[in-house]
């Protein structure tokens, strides 16, 4: 109990227990008459769909316990209590999913089902269970950080993941929150189950769960809008968003909705980091697992933003924050802690909160722009998903780096997908440097595209997967055209006041040498290119319909004659950041295959 008599949810006693106001009530509907308008919730029917699909699933869960079971001979007598049970974590439990979202699915079995078992034998289920009208994706992605079968059934995205507990039967009844289930599990199997734990816990410790619930749905999408959610490129992901909002509601527990998201932004935006934010106190486990502790990692001790995951073995959920994203973030946590007052002063509206960011419209005048090329479709997945989680690195080369011109990074949160159709040398070049004169389809981004792969790959899991041999896979069409595959990451660069230079060439060249040294890196198939790009010469695509894109500038020409030491041109310059555009084409060719060659002189076409 607080020392106000108040209930204590949380380490520390709540700031107001307050009820909410009829002004807070009132704000409540208009909330979610705004969330409906912007799509933020499925149908009935849909809903119904995910409840039917999670049945099927369950289904063949327990086919397969069965199955490995009499492979195996275990007794009739066992197999009858096997069992296996299906979880979900994520957006899912949490209750904050909308159209089109993902399932995030555990299925749990007994000791005698293995991983290989599990990857050897759902495939076949799901396919044998399905028609290829229900069944419209399957890739099982094994060997990887947390291995991963991903498909869609009736229209359903699902992760599927697995974990085997040490024990003989796994009831319907079984929950996963005591902590003694996770003895005798691999380090992969317990990174399998602790999202349903994390998930579930933070459900447990927050007081009011439909206020919770709306709350976390409004943040989620202003981040989503604002172009500040998630973990590979710097920014806090889903479940840190839910911590936090968990946060602020244990310490206003009797809030409605709207007051929370108000506090979010007030308390956040002011809280003392490196401060962790924890949900709970550090509860003791049962195994010798490696936490998050500053006091006895100094790595730990670095983190800028910790938001500390609440179950056994607690890790920090933002450790990718870096100094760049860091200040981005705080400035959208003021701007929209500014929104949220005149949304209570009656001056604006939700719709305000949730307007689309102008990252290529208005928010910087210099990008760095990171092309990565595959002439497979296959070849691509791995190398983008490779870049992507390599992108860290480059950003902080440049914060720490001499280039004192540079105030910011800001990554733009998702990649740009693109397929292109190239007739000729000058095609493949003039598109590897970025051209979209011979782009085919529609752009999509890497969140639009959703490629498991790509996924795994930005998660650090590039080495694992299988990528094909070029020589065998090469897309060709009998008219010599050649289909390459894009994905473009652009970083806003904000330089300093007054400054003239962009000299950025040691951490360009270090991520380029970081990316290429891939064991799968294959000049013939992969390219990277780095360029800078002025807001005006950014590519149509990247603006929203009805965004006004930026123009250049005319100035006036002044005639003056340079004093010795002196140089005439004053303008910002890029001659020596280490950008592709700065190079002749020969050293060009280590960044891939131009030209159509390869950098070792082999034709790469």
């Amino acid at each position: 109990m607080a020392e106000n008599g108040a209930t204590q949810y949380g380490v520390s006693p709540p700031i107001s227990t307050d009820p909410p106001k009829p002004q807070d009530l009132a704000l409540s509907e208009s909330l979610m008459e705004e969330l409906k308008a912007q799509n933020n919730f499925e149908s009935p029917d849909e809903t119904k769909k995910r409840g039917d699909v999670l049945a099927r699933l369950q289904k063949l869960l327990h086919q397969l316990v069965q199955i490995v079971g009499k492979q195996k001979k275990l007794p009739n007598e066992i197999l009858k209590e096997s069992g296996g049970k299906i979880f979900t974590y994520g957006s899912y439990r949490l209750g904050v999913y909308g159209p089109g979202s993902d399932i995030d699915t555990l299925m749990v079995a007994p000791r005698h089902v293995t991983r290989e078992d599990f990857f050897e034998h759902m495939p076949t289920l799901l396919r044998q269970a399905t028609t290829p009208d229900e069944l419209t994706e399957l890739t099982p992605v094994p060997g990887i950080t947390v291995p991963i079968i991903k498909l869609e059934l009736c229209g359903v995205s699902i992760d599927l993941i697995f974990s085997a507990l040490d024990r003989a039967s796994v009831p319907k009844n079984l929950e996963l929150t005591d902590n003694n289930l996770l003895r005798g599990l691999t380090e992969v199997d317990l990174r399998c189950v602790n999202g349903t734990r994390v998930t579930d816990r933070i459900l447990q410790l927050v007081p009011q769960t439909r206020v919770f619930r709306v709350a976390l749905r409004a943040v989620k999408l202003w981040a989503q809008r604002r172009a500040i959610y998630g973990n590979v490129v710097g920014f806090p992901g889903g479940v840190a968003y839910a911590m936090m909002v968990a946060r602020i509601c244990q310490l206003y527990p009797r809030a409605a909705a709207p007051m929370i998201v108000q506090k979010f932004f007030f308390v956040i935006s002011n809280w003392q980091w490196p401060r962790a934010i924890t949900l709970q106190t550090r509860e003791k486990g049962p195994l010798a697992e490696k936490e998050w502790d500053p006091t006895l990692n100094r790595w730990d001790k670095m983190h800028l933003m910790p938001v500390i995951t609440p179950a056994y073995p607690c890790m920090n959920s933002t450790m990718s924050i870096m100094p760049s994203t860091k200040a981005v973030l705080l400035t959208e946590l003021k701007r929209g802690h500014d929104i949220m007052e005149e949304i209570y002063g009656g001056k604006k509206q939700w719709k305000d909160l949730f307007v689309k960011q102008k990252f290529f419209s208005e928010a910087y005048q210099h990008y760095i722009c990171v092309i990565t090329a595959g002439k497979t479709k296959e070849a691509q997945q791995a190398w983008s998903g490779l870049v992507q989680s390599r992108l860290r690195r480059l950003i902080q080369g440049i914060e720490q780096s001499d280039a004192d011109s540079v105030e910011l990074v800001q990554p733009f949160n998702k990649g740009i997908d693109r397929v292109h159709e190239c007739k000729t040398d000058e095609d493949r070049e003039n598109t590897l440097a970025g051209s979209l004169d011979c782009q085919i389809g529609q752009t999509k981004t890497t969140e639009q595209s959703a490629d498991v792969k790509v996924e795994a790959a930005a998660r650090g899991d590039a080495s694992a997967l299988e990528v094909p041999a070029a020589d065998q896979n090469v897309e060709q069409t009998a008219n010599g055209i050649q289909t390459i595959w894009t994905t473009t990451y652009y970083l806003g660069i904000k330089l300093v006041e007054g400054a003239k230079n962009l000299d950025i060439s040691w951490p360009i060249l270090d991520f380029r040498r970081l990316c290429t040294e891939w064991d799968n890196f294959d000049t013939n198939v992969h390219s990277i290119q780095i360029k800078h790009v002025r807001d005006y010469s950014l590519p149509d695509d990247v603006f929203a319909d009805g965004e006004a894109r930026p123009t250049k500038k005319k100035k006036k020409v002044k005639s003056k004659t340079a004093q010795p030491g002196e140089a005439v041109d004053k303008k910002r310059s890029v001659a020596n950041a280490g950008l592709d555009e700065n190079q002749d084409p020969a050293k060009r060719l280590q960044s891939g295959f131009v030209n159509g060659r390869s950098s070792n002189g082999t034709s790469a076409g």
